[in-house]
């Protein structure tokens, strides 16, 4: 059989989703607006500079002769191939984006752009903030809206107690702080 009609790879599949989780059906992808600025510039990066850079590489690798022994053009077409995939990736989530201020003075509950202040009950105080499914960092304490975290927080007040089912059973948590600020 002729390589034409055959997959390189199986992984070329649009619902390679790079790792982030599917956003929910009959949901938008809630972004932050510093969130939504840095999916637009990567894919800004790679549509104008990343790929055309490689396809010149991967052009003067196949005029270089045979192909099959060929490191650069073989390596090339493969990167090409994830970069292809990032892109639609990054075209579909955009266009799926519905941005969210995450500056807001008119509530005091939990929603999504809040930075949360809560304790277990063990006394040990953690600060989450609530942001989109691109966006999440544990280190920096982001944390999906959809998390069994925010879902518990989701219109919680200082001074709530708000309870959280985990592997360990139900945990309460007392809320001890709601702003919304900034992220960066």
């Amino acid at each position: 059989m002729s390589k034409a009609f055959t997959r390189e790879n199986d992984q070329d599949d649009d619902d390679d989703l790079g790792g982030a989780p599917p956003v929910p059906s009959g949901s938008k992808n809630y972004m932050t607006p510093k969130g939504h600025r840095r999916m637009q510039d990567e894919l800004r990066q790679l549509v104008t500079t990343t790929r055309p850079e490689l396809v010149q590489v991967v052009s003067w690798a196949a005029s270089n002769g045979d192909r099959s022994e060929n490191g650069d053009y073989l390596y090339g077409k493969k990167r090409l191939r994830e970069i292809d995939r990032r892109i639609r990736f990054l075209t579909k989530r955009l266009e799926q984006a519905e941005v969210v201020p995450t500056t807001r003075t008119d509530t005091d509950q939990a929603f999504f752009g809040a930075t949360v202040c809560y304790s277990h009950a063990d006394g040990v105080e953690r600060t989450v903030s609530i942001v989109g499914l691109d966006e999440i960092d544990p280190a920096r304490g982001y944390v999906s809206w959809i998390s069994p975290i925010a879902r518990a927080l989701n219109k919680a007040r200082a001074g709530d107690v708000v309870r959280l089912q985990t592997p360990n059973g139900w945990e309460e948590l007392d809320v001890l702080d709601v702003r919304y600020e900034d992220l960066d």
